[in-house]
């Protein structure tokens, strides 16, 4: 007897942010998205780009630091060399180094020597010392928000200086950013908001304030924020950034793997905000055409509207830019994963990318990287290996080697950031994929109980829970996952749950599920290939046939309405020929 292949929606979510720094026009980003006109971008090839940095750039940043070590060292006394050397430690993502050399440079501004006296440069290293001092120190400080008694002293004494010197703005507003890069986002959001009711042209507070709101969860305020930023200062390249990043953070999409894609046309609000961000990030552009992080983000939301061919030259722009940049490093590497894990190729793509992912925790400056998410990057690559590996039929012994490396990692991320649901999910669809269930439903079980509100957890919940040896709860969950999900997640819910309806034979009941998906996502694969599965079930062969039409349409690589075709006409020959 010919089976056919139903197919579950295992949902993902990858978020992407960018922050401002306060008195630097200057972008921290950590994994990023964008879109822009086809003409507009020219570069190299990505394939010329395998090893993240080319020798002849790693020898020159080798021999200028070096030369500026030296001179330093012969000229003790040339602040500008120890200055410079820091800069360069700075943009290296080496903070701690940076420092050193900046305190070195403002030591000797210090003195009381004529010839040596340069407040203008002074005021310069002091800045960049104290960017790195933050940087430093972001790590190991406290995210425990200020108590209310501390929180109403430092307003007072804030309120009394900015009345005295609008100008001590900049130092309150630091404050605020420090609050804000250690995590404690209320009380950052209070200074800062305190200082624009007293200064309310000061823009890097503004700017700022809309990042602690995008962080703290709060769209609407933040994306009033970043709106009132661009209309006092338009051509700001942070400001069109931050908007473009918000807008990302807003309608940023599922991450597409076989049958999830939903056609053109599907969220006609997501092609907007992608136009909407692509706009401003290529007006970024214009100003400030060599910041690698613009072009991460840029080639973002080119993937997001599925032009990848965009997305990879944007990509190239920030490797040719800042090769040394960790943010560069890790977008790239997890394009590559992307890009293997849509095409579902045996390639080198997925090793060098997880090769990639270790170097940068190897070689990343702890108070630079975000260590749970590097390690969550390694993790999906192994997991993408693994998947791969599964489906080219490779040898037992290979497939048990990438799948304990894949099951290291996603431990490891876990060991890095035991509170994060993410993670805990990431091992649950592992487990997902190995055909664990039962052990997919204790992780996914804890991702639920860490983060309650995230129906992409509790849809795969429903998943394992319906594959599992006991699958009575799996309606009551996906029940659950569709109180929590927005207008554009409900339509794989609702597959999903179609699918459960069809496997227990409440035909009429399963039908029901997948239009109101297709009614949502008339473009959705999977919908239109499960629907497909009921008519064959009814014994409607052309109707079936016309839906796993639709799916493949919506989505070439949907292997199974492929598998599914072939049957239903091996079953129509078979019946007819039996007449």
């Amino acid at each position: 007897m010919l089976k056919l292949t139903h197919h579950f929606n295992f949902l993902f979510k990858y978020s992407i942010c960018t922050c401002r720094s306060s008195n630097d026009d200057t972008t921290q980003s950590k994994n990023v998205v964008i879109i822009k006109d086809p003409d507009v971008i020219e570069s190299e090839e990505l394939d010329q780009q395998c090893h993240g940095v080319s020798l002849s750039r790693e020898e020159k940043v080798t021999t200028i630091k070096a030369g500026l070590v030296q001179v330093a060292r012969k000229m003790p006394k040339n602040a500008h060399a120890h200055f410079l050397l820091g800069l360069m430690y700075q943009r290296l993502g080496q903070p701690q180094k940076a420092v050193a050399a900046f305190e070195k440079s403002s030591e000797i501004l210090q003195r009381d020597e004529e010839e040596i006296r340069r407040p203008d440069l002074l005021s310069l290293v002091l800045n960049h010392h104290a960017q790195c001092i933050l940087q430093v120190n972001t790590c190991d400080s406290s995210d425990k928000e200020l108590e209310p008694s501390e929180l109403d002293e430092i307003l007072t004494r804030m309120r009394d200086s900015l009345h005295l010197d609008a100008k001590q703005a900049a130092v309150w507003n630091t404050l605020g950013l420090i609050l804000l890069r250690t995590g404690r986002f209320q009380s950052a959001i209070t200074i800062l908001s305190s200082i624009l009711v007293i200064t309310p042209d000061y823009l890097d507070s503004l700017a700022n304030l809309g990042i602690a709101y995008l962080q703290s969860g709060n769209l609407e305020l933040s994306a009033k924020c970043f709106q009132d930023l661009i209309l006092k200062d338009q051509n700001h390249p942070a400001a069109l950034i931050n908007y473009a990043t918000f807008l990302l953070c807003k309608y940023g999409c599922v991450i597409a793997g076989p049958g999830t894609n939903a056609g053109e046309g599907a969220y006609p609000n997501e092609v907007e905000a992608a136009t909407v961000a692509r706009d401003c990030l290529l007006a970024a552009a214009k100003v400030d055409p060599k910041s690698g992080p613009l072009w991460i983000n840029l080639a973002n939301v080119y993937y997001l509207i599925h032009d990848y061919n965009n997305a990879k030259k944007c990509l190239e722009k920030a490797a040719k830019l800042e090769p040394n940049q960790m943010a560069a490093r890790y977008a790239i590497a997890l394009q590559r994963i992307k890009d293997a894990e849509r095409f579902q190729e045996c390639s080198d793509q997925i090793s060098w990318a997880a090769n990639e992912m270790a170097s940068i925790l190897k070689e990343g400056d702890p108070a630079m990287i975000d260590l749970p998410i590097t390690w969550a990057g390694l993790a999906m690559a192994h997991r993408v290996e693994h998947e791969i590996t599964a489906a080219c039929e490779s040898g037992q012994k290979e497939l048990a080697e990438v799948e304990e490396r894949a099951l290291y990692t996603l431990k490891q991320a876990i060991e890095e950031g035991p509170n994060d649901a993410a993670q805990w999910h990431q091992l649950g669809l592992h487990n997902l994929r190995v055909l664990q269930f039962n052990t997919a439903v204790g992780f996914l079980k804890v991702a639920v109980a860490r983060c309650m509100e995230c129906c992409y957890a509790w849809s795969n919940l429903g998943v394992a829970l319906q594959l599992s040896d006991d699958p009575s709860l799996a309606e009551e969950v996906y029940k659950r996952a569709l109180s929590l999900a927005t207008a554009q997640q409900a339509h794989a819910i609702l597959s999903n749950l179609g699918n459960l309806f069809r496997q227990q034979r409440r035909f009429e009941y399963a039908k029901i599920m997948f239009e109101k998906s297709l009614e949502i996502c008339p473009g959705y694969a999977l919908a239109h290939n499960n629907l497909g599965l009921v008519y064959v079930a009814e014994g409607r062969w052309e109707d079936a046939t016309n839906c796993f039409e639709k799916a493949l349409q919506s989505d070439p690589l949907l292997d199974a309405a492929k598998s599914n075709m072939i049957k239903v006409a091996a079953m129509c020959t078979t019946a007819g020929s039996s007449k």
